[in-house]
């Protein structure tokens, strides 16, 4: 008789929606946090299709709570009259132990809350905040470099095998 297939769910599943690769050359990393976001349902239909813009998502703190400024994600095609604003601004949630910590690098050390990556992780929405420091151009140019030499040495070996 046929084993039917396990049906299971598997431990923290994430599903990648989207990434800003920029953060990292303009900023530096010092801390990252996972934060769930408060959607409406299209947005979330939006989201499974893949159709969300992180580029230029920030955080910022207001009230004691954690709000994510120019996320863009793209109306739901079958949304009709209650589709979602595209960017507006989505309430983030998390530990109020978390939110002060944040607060106390964002307000005393001039730190920026960037959005790194969107995705779904065991069927939730969620989103990971780093906190950075803004990268001079001359360190951007130091980064650049960085990689092109890596990219150099690499070819090299690979010529040499």
């Amino acid at each position: 008789m046929p084993k039917a297939a396990d049906t299971t769910p598997v431990p923290d599943a994430i599903e990648p929606v989207a990434r800003n690769r920029r953060a990292r050359f303009d900023y530096e990393i010092i801390d990252s946090w996972e934060a769930g976001i408060v959607l409406t349902g299209t947005e979330v239909k939006s989201l499974r299709n893949g159709k969300a813009t992180i580029g230029d998502a920030y955080g910022i703190i207001k009230d004691g709570e954690i709000w994510l400024l120019n996320l863009h994600i793209a109306p739901y095609e079958q949304g009709n009259r209650f589709n979602h604003e595209a960017t507006r601004t989505r309430k983030l949630l998390m530990h109020g132990r978390e939110i002060r910590r944040l607060i106390g690098a964002v307000e005393r050390q001039g730190l920026t809350l960037v959005a790194t990556e969107i995705y779904f992780k065991n069927g939730r929405a969620k989103v990971r905040l780093a906190l950075g420091r803004g990268k001079k151009s001359h360190d951007k140019r130091a980064a650049m470099r960085e990689a092109d030499d890596k990219r150099e040495m690499a070819r090299a070996v690979k010529v040499h095998r």
